[in-house]
């Protein structure tokens, strides 16, 4: 089976990663320069994490997170109804033909970092660790000797 990545496409097309991280890039700087015209964003420090862009380059989503996580849904609000305007700037800025929907999400990667560090620090999960023991280590689910 086909790896998928997170431009949608079977193994991520070096186009729609670029487009992406060229979206991010100026998104980003648009937020950071208060360059969308709404007193709500310019009083915001927002992160772009990612940005992914489907394979057929008609929609784009930008994770993003505010500072700090507070006033998540009023950021992805306000994004969302700029959403024409910051449409209109990112296309100008990279000149492409077509430019993408814009779509915004909240951006859950720390969360899950922190589910992940949860889960190795539990006290069964380090003891499995130290005793090496895997699934692969048991061939035909036989026990060992």
């Amino acid at each position: 089976m086909a790896k998928r990545s997170h431009s949608g496409g079977p193994s991520g097309s070096h186009r729609t990663l670029r487009i992406g991280e060229a979206i991010r890039r100026r998104l980003s700087e648009m937020l950071a320069r208060g360059e969308i015209h709404d007193p709500d964003l310019t009083m915001m420090s927002i992160t772009v994490g990612e940005v992914r862009v489907g394979s057929d380059l008609r929609v784009a989503t930008a994770y993003i997170l505010p500072l700090g996580g507070k006033d998540a849904d009023a950021a992805l609000e306000a994004l969302r109804r700029n959403k024409g305007e910051i449409r209109h700037q990112v296309g100008k800025a990279l000149g492409i033909k077509h430019t993408p929907e814009m779509r915004f999400a909240l951006d859950d990667t720390f969360d899950r970092m922190d589910e992940t560090r949860r889960i190795f620090s539990d006290e069964r999960v380090q003891r499995d660790i130290q005793k090496g023991d895997t699934p692969d280590d048991t061939p035909d689910g036989d026990e060992e000797e």
